[in-house]
């Protein structure tokens, strides 16, 4: 037992990054701790779908006559393109986090809908009056 977790090392610390990333997208209430997750989290898994493409004792996929064994490089390349989606997610969640401050002037989950709560009751009133 104790062999298949020292064996497996490397997915017990992409696991806990993933649960890390995980709770702090669930349990935090600030919306830039949010984003923090969801990159920790896009991290464990880019980094475990590079771990998949190395062979053990493989080389770099370039042909020479010493090479046996090569390491698959489409996980590689396949999470060069999740890299550049993960930059890109992040940048318009920083923004639209931007926006959401300066229309409501906090970044507080639970405080913006204590806020849009308020709104909408005012806005509820106001309309019966008109209707009254």
């Amino acid at each position: 037992m104790i062999e298949l977790i020292i064996g497996k090392y490397n997915y017990w610390i992409y696991i806990t990054l993933m649960m890390i990333g995980f709770y702090a997208m669930i349990a935090k209430g600030n919306l830039v701790k949010k984003i923090v997750g969801m990159n920790i989290f896009q991290t464990a898994v880019i980094l475990f779908y590079i771990s998949t493409g190395k062979v053990w004792g493989g080389t770099a996929p370039i042909i020479w006559e010493k090479a046996v064994i090569y390491d698959n490089p489409i996980p590689h390349v396949l999470m060069l393109t999740a890299i550049v989606v993960s930059v890109g997610t992040t940048a318009v969640a920083i923004a639209i986090v931007i926006r959401i401050y300066k229309e409501y002037g906090t970044i507080e989950d639970e405080t913006i809908l204590e806020i849009e709560r308020e709104q909408a009751e005012e806005s509820r009133g106001k309309r019966q009056d008109i209707e009254a």
